[in-house]
């Protein structure tokens, strides 16, 4: 039978299908198909791939090019959000530091020298305006016959705190108020008290760690027994452990073992605080040591009252020296206000 002649659209399409599969390379599954290198199925020169044929995936082409452009979008992108999240972390360490901060030490133990030379040198014109301590505080007299409290052959004044207690923080106004009068500090620093949950938090004060104490007439001897965030500090000599478990006892101070714990030799003692730390709530280091000399100032009637009434104390312990301290008419009014033995 002849051959039907094909029209030229047949013709058109048969040379089409052959380019096709010569061009379309080995069917999948095969050992060419899985280990073609890459480039190894282009078309050739001049001629138009099938969708099968284009090297899309490896290849070098338009494809490619926007897939790579698209890439490096995606990775401007995340640089941009990665920036952005660098600057959101930094920024909330900033705020957490600056909450613990606020939460924790504020600053406001922070004291200046002169500071620190305004509390060991309030003027005596000042403590006389201010007077004996008012009510509120009662110090217990010891039993006649107690033994000496000394150290080094001179009596002793004691006292044992911790940093973060606040009540502690409120006794070592006063105390360094009149201690002063009869010896000198120094290495005398400001703190604060503990951080919340600690009830008044942060009260500004002095720390005696750290600090020497030099008089002609008396020793101190201290002990600050833990950091303002509660580490071991100091540990009780065993003098002061002695003087501590035998005196700050229910029978005696009416506590078993509270802090600050007072000792002015073999006379006196009391555990507890002489000023309410209320009074010094928000106030900073400098702020109360600014106005200890004014006698019109709430707190320098507080803090200096007190120290007055110490001062008197340790003038019974001294024999009454230094002179111009203890014979001042305001220290023997104190001295007549102070329970018997």
């Amino acid at each position: 039978m002849p051959k039907k002649k094909k029209s030229a659209g047949q013709r058109q399409r048969a040379a089409a299908r052959r380019q096709h599969q010569d061009h379309a390379g080995p069917p999948p599954g095969t050992e060419s198909g899985t280990a073609a290198p890459e480039g190894a199925r282009r078309a050739p020169a001049g001629a138009r791939p099938s969708a099968r044929s284009r090297p899309a995936a490896r290849g070098k082409g338009p494809a490619r090019g926007r897939r790579g452009a698209g890439r490096r979008r995606s990775s401007s992108r995340s640089l941009s959000s990665g920036a952005v999240i660098a600057v959101v972390a930094v920024v909330g360490v900033m705020v957490i530091l600056f909450a613990t901060r606020k939460a924790g030490d504020t600053g406001a133990g922070n004291a200046t020298a002169k500071a620190i030379q305004q509390v060991t040198s309030v003027p005596a014109s000042t403590l006389e305006q201010v007077g004996a301590p008012s009510g509120g505080w009662a110090p217990v007299r010891l039993p006649a016959g107690t033994p000496a409290v000394e150290a080094s052959g001179k009596p002793m004044v004691m006292y044992i705190g911790a940093e973060y207690c606040p009540y502690c923080a409120a006794e070592r106004w006063p105390m360094v108020v009149a201690l002063s009068r009869f010896g000198t500090f120094s290495g005398l620093k400001g703190t604060t008290s503990g951080p919340p949950p600690e009830v008044f938090p942060n009260t500004a004060t002095v720390t005696f760690y750290g600090s020497s104490y030099t008089s002609d007439y008396l020793t101190f001897s201290s002990a600050e027994t833990e950091t303002r965030t509660n580490a071991p500090l100091q540990t009780l000599t065993s003098q002061q452990q002695q003087l501590f478990g035998t005196y700050n006892t229910q029978q005696v101070t009416g506590s078993n073992g509270a802090i600050p714990f007072v000792m002015i030799g073999n006379l006196y003692t009391w555990a507890g605080t002489s000023v309410d730390p209320g009074i010094l709530k928000g106030k900073s280091f400098n702020q109360i040591a600014g106005v200890l000399a004014d006698p019109n100032s709430s707190i320098a009637k507080a803090i200096d009252g007190s120290a007055n009434g110490i001062t008197a104390m340790i003038c019974q312990l001294t024999g009454n020296q230094p002179t111009d301290v203890c014979s001042a008419p305001y220290i023997q009014q104190a001295q007549s206000a102070l329970p018997a033995s």
